[in-house]
Parts: structure tokens; C-alpha cells; sequence
């Protein structure tokens, strides 16, 4: 059979099982299994076999679920209430302060949690009461809320960085840093929208009321302990990194420690609190595992049939050029984000995308940070932005679904301007990587 015909029947058969309602793990691990027999016989499986456990000695996997309990302690140990208060206290005065600090806040959660999904709930509970009680308009508050919780998708210790790492082959530490300048440009792209929209529209963001204006400056000041802890930790995971005294599990344990310390000093670190972070990272990690095994299975037996080397010629034969073809891999990202979780997309997609983008001249770590951008762009946009259900969970019975895709256009609208920044300007995401110690 021609890998014509193997790759169409492939295609067909993984969008079958996946409509048949098998979870995306086992549909591509079976779809691998059929084909590796059909193909190869039954004497093919020890190449998935192989491949499992080639992945499972990878030491970088460690860094997984270390962040993914980092993020699960942070979230109950109470700091995002406290950033989002030491924020609000300082950009109040300013008209959409309170978007604004969600922004601010998100920003640096990201920088602790790496997990959008934590960010957005967390941003829903602590500031959309707020933000609505004062009269702010839906679409501000709402976009600015899943806008914010994005950032976690790009500014490190983002998942989606260190899983696009391995698949890809290059470096997590500099994958970490390129994410660093993107995500900062993308949080001051919100911060000037809402601010410059408040003051054109002041009806959208009612002024501070005069007693959040008039707080003490000393007690504005006693506030900032709650920007001590995060930064702390954000500083010991990335400057470990960037100063290359850890490789990212190590930095990745440092985070682990610091969120445990951070619990402590808020009081949270409770055994029922420990247990569920547990839970919720074992939940998570062998989620994130399971389709990592499927797809890298999947992807294996393609390869053996021929299948990697047929897409590369086809995609460079294509008469768009290689700005083209970078072009193109990102609209085929876009259309998968409607489909299937980033997680598929990157399993399925980097193995063949990366080498060709390789051959074409582009560096990989910066095309790492375009799928980390169009993955966030994929988070929030319609039919099925993640970003958009999870904030619906925590919202009051009168906000839609409707309504908050309504207020994500202009934010989406930022982040391809964004997106079209890096990529015209690639230095945006390299400069820091190459400037680290010991890269």
C-alpha cells in the first residue's frame, strides 16, 4: 500500500475512533496497534513497546509532574488572593485598575503555576466579583480574565513548553527563557488596550471609589508581602535556569519546595491540602503521560511506513516558500485547537513540523514559542476555547457562554498581533536563551 493511502487511512480511521468517543490517548495508541500489525505484523509492537519505555527513562519527564504539584500547592495556599490585593492596592488609581491588576496578577502567577486552567478559575473566583460589583463592564472583565490566564500557556514554567522540549529534542531551559519576552509583551499588549480603552470610554471601568484611593502609603507598602512569596518562587525556578545552576527537573524541584514553604507561611500546608494536591497532580500526569505514549506510538509506526519523510517533501514542495510554510503549519494548529487538546496537537504534529522547519533555515526554540502562542490563541477561541469553560464554571448564572466569547475578540485580536511580532522579529524570543549561563 502507498503512504498515500496509509496516511489517508490513518487520518480516517484516528478521526473514527475519536468520534466514536475513545479518549485521545487510546485512539491514537490503538490506531498505532492496528496499524503497526497491519503493516509490519505482529512483531512490530515491541516498536511501540520500545518506544514507551525509551520515553519513560527520559529524566526531564520528572519536571512534569513536580511543576503540576507546584501549581496544585500554590492554588491552595492562598497567594493568588494576596498578589491580586497587592496589585489591585497599587494600579486602583487608574482607570481599569482592576483589569489591569488581573493582567498583572495573571502575569505572575504564570510565572508560579504554568497551568491555565488554575489561573482562570482562580482569577474568576478571587477578581470577577470584584470587577462586577463596581460596575465594570462584562466584556473588560471577562477578557480580561481568560486574556490573563493564558499567559500561563507561554510564560514559563508553562507544561506546553517543556512537552513541546521533549518532543522537539531541544533544550526546556532555553525553551523556558524564549517564553520570557513574549509572554512580558503580550501582558503589556492587554494592559495598554484596557487602559487606553477606560480613559477613551470611562463608563466601561467606574473610577476607584475615594477611600481605595486614599490607603496609606505604609499600608500600600505592608501589602507587598504578598508579592514577596511569588516572586521568590518564580525567581528560584527561572533564575536557577537562567543562571544555569539547575537543569529544569532540578529547577522544577525548587519551585515544588518553595510552593510548599509558601503554604507553610500562609498557614495551608494542612494534610488535606497536601493529599489533594496529590491527587489533582496524579490525576493530571498520568493524563498528560498516557497521551504522550499514544501519540509518540502513533507517530513511531507512521514513521517506519515512510509516513515523516512523505509529509516533509510534500510540505516543502508546497510553492508558498518557507515563510509560507510557517505560515501554513499555523493555520493547520489553529483548525486542530477546534478539534483536540494542545497536548494532541503538539504530539502529532511536532515530530513532522519541527525537522522541516529545521531544513528550512528557522530555529526551533523560536518556532517552539509559536506554538506556545497559537496554543493560546487556540485556548480561547470559538467553537471550543478551554479558557472560555472554565471561567464559564465559576461565573454567575446570568453570564453565557455567549458573553464571554464576546469579550475575548479583542484580546484574541492582540494576541496575533503578537504572534506577527515574534515572528517578524524572532530576537523578541531568542535574545534572553542566548544570554544564559551555561546554555
Amino acid at each position: 500500500m502507498s503512504i498515500e493511502w496509509i496516511t489517508v487511512l490513518m487520518i480516517v480511521s484516528f478521526v473514527t475512533v475519536l468520534g466514536a468517543g475513545l479518549p485521545l490517548a487510546f485512539a491514537t495508541g490503538a490506531v498505532a496497534v492496528i496499524f503497526a500489525v497491519a503493516l509490519f505484523g505482529p512483531q512490530s509492537l515491541t516498536l511501540v513497546v520500545s518506544r514507551i519505555f525509551t520515553l519513560m527513562g527520559n529524566y526531564v519527564l520528572v519536571a512534569v509532574p513536580l511543576f503540576i504539584f507546584m501549581a496544585c500547592v500554590l492554588e491552595r495556599a492562598g497567594v493568588a488572593e494576596e498578589l491580586f490585593r497587592a496589585v489591585h492596592v497599587w494600579s486602583g488609581r487608574l482607570r481599569g485598575g482592576l483589569a489591569i491588576a488581573v493582567i498583572i496578577s495573571c502575569a505572575i502567577m504564570a510565572a508560579m503555576v504554568g497551568v491555565i486552567g488554575a489561573e482562570v478559575v482562580t482569577m474568576g473566583v478571587v477578581a470577577l466579583p470584584a470587577m462586577l460589583s463596581r460596575k465594570y463592564d462584562r466584556d473588560i472583565a471577562l477578557g480580561s480574565i481568560c486574556a490573563g490566564g493564558g499567559l500561563a500557556t507561554l510564560i514559563p514554567p508553562s507544561v506546553v513548553l517543556i512537552m513541546y522540549g521533549l518532543t522537539a529534542g531541544v533544550s526546556v531551559g532555553r525553551l523556558y527563557m524564549a517564553g520570557v519576552m513574549p509572554g512580558l509583551i503580550l501582558a503589556s499588549l492587554f494592559v495598554t488596550y484596557i487602559t487606553i480603552r477606560c480613559y477613551v470610554q470611562p463608563e466601561l471601568a467606574p473610577a476607584a471609589s475615594e477611600e481605595e484611593r486614599s490607603i496609606p502609603l505604609l499600608a500600600k507598602l505592608a501589602l507587598l508581602k504578598g508579592l514577596v512569596l511569588p516572586g521568590l518562587v518564580a525567581f528560584g525556578v527561572l533564575g536557577s535556569l537562567y543562571l544555569g545552576f539547575a537543569t529544569p527537573s532540578e529547577a522544577a524541584g525548587v519551585g515544588a519546595l518553595g510552593a510548599l514553604v509558601s503554604a507553610t507561611v500562609h498557614g495551608r500546608l494542612t494534610w488535606p491540602n497536601i493529599v489533594g494536591a496529590v491527587r489533582d497532580t496524579t490525576k493530571v500526569t498520568c493524563m498528560l503521560y498516557w497521551l504522550f505514549f499514544g501519540a509518540s506510538a502513533l507517530i513511531g509506526v507512521y514513521t517506519l511506513a515512510g509516513g515523516t519523510d512523505f509529509m516533509k517533501q510534500t510540505i516543502t514542495a508546497l510553492p508558498v516558500g518557507p515563510w509560507g510554510i510557517v505560515i501554513l503549519m499555523q493555520i493547520v494548529w489553529i483548525i486542530l485547537g477546534s478539534l483536540i487538546d494542545w497536548i494532541g496537537i503538539l504530539l502529532l504534529t511536532a515530530p513532522i513540523f519541527v525537522p522541516i522547519v529545521e531544513s528550512l533555515g528557522f530555529n526551533a526554540v523560536w518556532f517552539g514559542v509559536l506554538f506556545c502562542m497559537n496554543m493560546q490563541i487556540s485556548y480561547l477561541s470559538p467553537p471550543f476555547g478551554p479558557a472560555v469553560f472554565y471561567l464559564k464554571g465559576v461565573t454567575p448564572p446570568e453570564i453565557t457562554i455567549g458573553d464571554i466569547f464576546h469579550s475575548i475578540w479583542p484580546f484574541l485580536i492582540l494576541q496575533i498581533v503578537g504572534l506577527a511580532l515574534v515572528m517578524t522579529f524572532p530576537e523578541i524570543a531568542l535574545w534572553l536563551p542566548n544570554t544564559m549561563i551555561g546554555k
